[in-house]
This record gives structure tokens, C-alpha cells and sequence, in this order.
């Protein structure tokens, strides 16, 4: 197989039939009509003298050499998708741009909603994808299917270059009827019932620290988001952890009250991370500067 015989738009449709496991489901996220997808498929098989995938009842099984291929094609498409965007000129005013980002319900309360609020009047023509974070988010961007990741540093891939978007603290908040924020201490705050946040069975940054720090604390509830955790306090006697800008976001929508943690928690540090690859990316990097000159504001 000679390079300057192959479609390099078929490394595309083997990174999206990968994905998949659909000739289906890979040309809706294509575009491409079926019989087009299959054609690729045809022509893959061909090229690289392989199956690729087997169909077995509705799903396609991917052979070992596939499974070998895959992070290497992965691995190519984002470097060229680098290539391309680097030398693409960007003018945020014009530019109709799809920025994808994976952020908390936090960042994106705190950050997300009001800094796309301010683009609408300088870039209005540029879109936005948000998602929560999960397993999958650093294959994402290992893979240039995601721009940004919003994570706190312990979080972070070290194989990616990370910036400093802010730093946060960490309060203790409770519905304001609550006695317990009349005068916050060590044994009230241990004594209290707690709201404690878990995001796919894993601790978050508050979650870690408070941990060792006071394990005698009586969780009452789990959530899965950040953005419950308000209306788990509203007439309650429950107390959490909860960041800063988040809680007095929050504070007179769900009469909470704030003080500070009865015991020292080191400050957060918010990173955004981005691929390597795209460092030179025009677009990405204005938005990055953006970004990060915004948050100083906050």
C-alpha cells in the first residue's frame, strides 16, 4: 500500500467505525449515508488486508490487527488535526468554530456560563460542547475528540501540557435556619449530618482531603453532582463542603449560609489541559487566554 494511493480520509472513518463498533452508528456521526460507510469499510479492508471488525449479531468485533491500528491512527488524526489548525487563521469575530470542553457542573456554573455569556458579543458566531468528565475523558483527549479538559491539578494527564485557570477555596455551608452555622467548630461540624459528592464512585478534591482528615463524619448522602448539593441543604440540619464561588452563586437562591472550614484545607488549583499536538492551534489558544483572563475577574 503506497501512501500517495490511500484516502487519509478513511484513517478517519477506521477511528469512528473503532469507536462505534457500527457502520450505522459511525455514519451518523459522520454524516455519510450507510452505503457510503460500508464502502469505506470495503475499502479499509482492502488497504490494510484485514477484516478489521467481524459482524457478530448487532455489533462488529474488532480483529487484533485493528486493535493494534487503533491508537496509532487515534494517535495521527490528532496530530493533523494540529497541522491544520495551526495554520489556520483565526478571527474570533467571524470564526463559526465547535469548542469542546469537558468541565464539572461546577466549572461550568462558575466559569463556562458567564465567560460564553461574554463571547455572545465579541465571538457570537462560536459554539460550545460541554460534558461532564468521566473515564473516558482523557482517551477523549488523547484522541482530539474534546479541546479542553476543567479538572482539578491532582486530576490532570501528565503526558498533556495543563494551565492555572484559578484557584478556590473551600467553605462549609448549611441551609441558613440551620443552628449548627451559628457557631462553627470542630466537634458541630464532626457531630453534624453530612451532604458528601461522588462523581462515578470516585472521591472528588474535597471528598480526598476530608477523607483522613475527619473520618468520624457521618455522610447522610451521596450525590453525583456538585449542582445538587444547595437543595440537599435547603431546610435541613445537613452541612457541606462545598467550593466558594459555587456556594455564594448559590447562596440566596437556596438561603444557605457560609463560614469557614473549622480546620485548614489547602486551596484548589483549577487546571484547563489540552493535547500536545494542538499547542500551536490558533484558535484554541486564543480561547485558552480568554479564558484564563476571565477567571481573574471572577
Amino acid at each position: 500500500m503506497r501512501l500517495d494511493n490511500f484516502d487519509l480520509n478513511l484513517l478517519v472513518a477506521f477511528h469512528v467505525l473503532m469507536q462505534e463498533r457500527s457502520v450505522t452508528g459511525a455514519a451518523r456521526r459522520l454524516n455519510l449515508t450507510q452505503s457510503a460507510m460500508s464502502a469505506a469499510l470495503s475499502r479499509l479492508r482492502q488497504s490494510f488486508k484485514d477484516e478489521l471488525l467481524v459482524l457478530h449479531g448487532k455489533r462488529m468485533i474488532p480483529t487484533q490487527h485493528a486493535l493494534s491500528l487503533a491508537p496509532q491512527v487515534a494517535a495521527t488524526i490528532s496530530q493533523l488535526r494540529g497541522v491544520i489548525a495551526a495554520g489556520t487563521t483565526f478571527d474570533p469575530a467571524t470564526s463559526e468554530r465547535t469548542f469542546r470542553i469537558d468541565a464539572s457542573d461546577y466549572a461550568t456554573t462558575v466559569l463556562l456560563v458567564p465567560f460564553i455569556s461574554e463571547l455572545e458579543q465579541t465571538a457570537p458566531g462560536l459554539r460550545f460542547e460541554i460534558s461532564l468528565p468521566r473515564d473516558a475523558s482523557r482517551r477523549r483527549l488523547d484522541n482530539g475528540e474534546i479541546d479542553l479538559i476543567l479538572t482539578p491539578e491532582q486530576f490532570i494527564a501528565g503526558e498533556h501540557p495543563s494551565e492555572l485557570v484559578f484557584e478556590e477555596r473551600h467553605v462549609v455551608v448549611g441551609w441558613s435556619e440551620n443552628p449548627a452555622m451559628q457557631h462553627m467548630d470542630l466537634a458541630t461540624f464532626r457531630d453534624a449530618g453530612h451532604v458528601a459528592v461522588r462523581i462515578g464512585g470516585e472521591d472528588t478534591f474535597a471528598e480526598a482531603l476530608l477523607r483522613p482528615l475527619v473520618p468520624e463524619r457521618r455522610i447522610e448522602v451521596i450525590a453525583q453532582s456538585f449542582i445538587q448539593v444547595p437543595w440537599l441543604l435547603q431546610g435541613t440540619r445537613r452541612l457541606a463542603v462545598m467550593h466558594e464561588r459555587l456556594a455564594n452563586a448559590c447562596r440566596q437562591l437556596h438561603s444557605l449560609a457560609i463560614c469557614e472550614t473549622p480546620f485548614e484545607l489547602p486551596t484548589m488549583r483549577e487546571m484547563m489541559q489540552f493535547h500536545s499536538a494542538r499547542q500551536n492551534d490558533g484558535g484554541l489558544k486564543w480561547l485558552r487566554e480568554r479564558m484564563i483572563e476571565f477567571a481573574k475577574t471572577r
